[in-house]
């Protein structure tokens, strides 16, 4: 049985690179033979795999059979050489010594070596190397946890500073039920300013429950926490250097700094109030609803509003339309009480009679006297 097949040169180099490692193609070689499995996926590889055999022992061999080849005694798959058991542990400390992460070295491996656990494998080394962990960067995000949607409106805010933006710097206040935003320009960013700003929106939209804010010194000083306890309002501070606590907030500010970079006409003011109110009429992505109708009860009316048709003013217009017709050739009638009027009285072959008008009951009408007789508004002539 040959020891070998014929390999590219760069499996070759490979070999002589694991010569000077403290794992070796020579102690390789050996465990190969003496590990039941291996030695059997040895002998399959060179003399061809049998029918039948334990599939589950050999399946991550026997997966990858037609890409497997033997150099010097050596299993290699591709050209990364199989690593038996016994020396494992030995070359993921050789992999690991500059302490790269897990994704580092996996790609390291694969210009290798491999057996069939080796990703679990690194992923236990790395997480197992005390320096590894004493170094590690901020850990994957937490799950999230939601705040709790308030059931009302104007119960719960979320507030936070933006700026300095475009050389200003924007209170922006977000109501946790409906979403409805409040942006305003501020001179000031001092407790003060901050208070007098949330007296100017609460006269508006009324006391909320809840306050939530950073822990920025114009929401945590003592002017501010007396203001919300003057009011019954409960202040919540997010956690120091985890602003994500306060996401409504975080995001309601990324939403206004990206919708007024978009805005290229008009000045500061103009584009936000033109942004306010597209956000305010738009659906929101979490409720499905506009802002507007979730806080206020109704829709606000835009110029969007101009291209639906409306019964009311075709109906209005169609009247106009008939009423010109009608008016082309009709002349105007004035008529006075004690006008001298003629009046078409039906009961007569006669009909058209000279008469006084007695009472007049609409525009072009009137009650006149008929022979001692007053007609009623109901059934009165036809008069000119």
């Amino acid at each position: 049985m040959p020891l070998s097949t014929p390999q590219p040169g760069e499996t070759i180099l490979l070999m002589e690179h694991l010569e000077k490692t403290p794992v070796n193609s020579n102690q390789i070689r050996e465990w190969t033979k003496r590990d039941p499995v291996m030695s059997k996926v040895l002998r399959f590889t060179m003399q061809g795999w049998p029918e039948s055999y334990d599939s589950t022992t050999f399946k991550s061999y026997h997966n990858k059979k037609f890409e497997l080849s033997v150099e010097d005694g050596c299993l290699l798959w591709g050209t990364r050489v199989i690593i038996p058991p016994p020396g494992r542990s030995k070359i993921l400390t050789e992999l690991h010594e500059a302490h790269p992460g897990v994704s580092r070295m996996k790609a390291l491996t694969r210009s290798y070596v491999w057996w069939p656990t080796l990703d679990e494998d690194i992923e236990r080394e790395v997480k197992n190397c005390n320096q590894c962990q004493l170094h590690h960067t901020t850990p994957a995000a937490a799950p999230l946890h939601p705040w709790e949607w308030p059931g009302h409106p104007w119960t719960r805010l979320h507030i936070d500073y933006a700026g300095p933006f475009k050389g200003e710097m924007f209170l922006v206040v977000v109501d946790a039920y409906s979403k409805w935003l409040e942006v305003h320009q501020m001179t000031f960013t001092t407790s003060t300013a901050t208070i007098e700003k949330l007296r100017e929106i609460f006269a508006t939209h009324g006391l909320p429950t809840t306050v939530v804010s950073d822990n920025g010194t114009n929401f945590t000083s003592n002017e501010f926490e007396e203001f919300m306890k003057r009011n019954g309002i409960k202040h919540i501070k997010v956690s120091p250097y985890h602003p994500a606590s306060n996401g409504q907030a975080e995001r309601a500010v990324r939403i206004f700094k990206e919708g007024i970079e978009k805005m290229k006409e008009g000045s500061m003011r103009t584009k936000l109030s033109r942004f306010l109110l597209k956000y305010r009429i738009t659906p929101h992505t979490t409720t499905g609803v506009p802002p507007a109708e979730l806080l206020m009860g109704r829709h606000l009316r835009t110029q969007l509003d101009l291209i639906q048709p409306n019964l009311g003013d075709r109906v209005r217009e169609k009247q106009s339309q008939q009423k010109a017709v009608h008016d082309y050739h009709a002349r105007e009638r004035i008529i006075k009480t004690g006008n001298l009027v003629y009046a078409k009285d039906f009961r007569k072959p006669k009909s058209w009679m000279p008469e006084t008008a007695v009472k007049k009951t609409g525009p072009v009408s009137a009650e006149v006297q008929l022979d001692n007789y007053s007609a009623s508004p109901r059934s009165s002539p036809h008069s000119h």
